[in-house]
């Protein structure tokens, strides 16, 4: 089994190329597998398709579908709704952190986030699958 078989498997759903280039870089630099949805729509496709993954980085503001659809969408399919989501915003606006964390959201990340503690509130979640 190769170290890629093993990596803890990352969604990100980012539409910023330059953060989703940081994430993706910070996050394979510490042993995770990435695959990146970079709107809305691509995200439903994701989630339609693919197995459900480790874990799910989820932007909140995205073109077609924002991230509290998509995030309603994931949590509505049966094998997706144990997957622990961690939502990352821009503007952290009360009423959609808690909007979020209605829809199950599992945690989120203000931007701009320090590296270290994206990885520590992921790790949280990981270690409990």
């Amino acid at each position: 089994m190769s170290a890629s078989d093993s990596a803890p498997r990352i969604l990100m759903i980012e539409d910023e190329e330059d953060i989703a280039f940081l994430i993706r870089f910070l996050l394979e630099r510490n042993g995770y597998q990435v695959s990146h949805a970079a709107d809305g729509r691509q995200a439903l496709e994701a989630l339609a398709s693919s197995p459900p993954v480790g874990l799910v980085l989820l932007d909140i503001m995205l073109p077609y579908h924002d991230g509290l659809e998509v995030l309603e969408r994931l949590r509505g399919l049966p094998a997706w709704q144990d997957v622990p989501v961690l939502m990352l915003t821009a503007k952290a606006r009360e009423a959609d952190i808690v909007r979020a964390l209605e829809l199950g959201a599992d945690d989120f990340v203000t931007k701009p986030f320090q590296p270290d503690e994206l990885l520590a509130r992921m790790r949280r979640f990981m270690r409990r699958r």
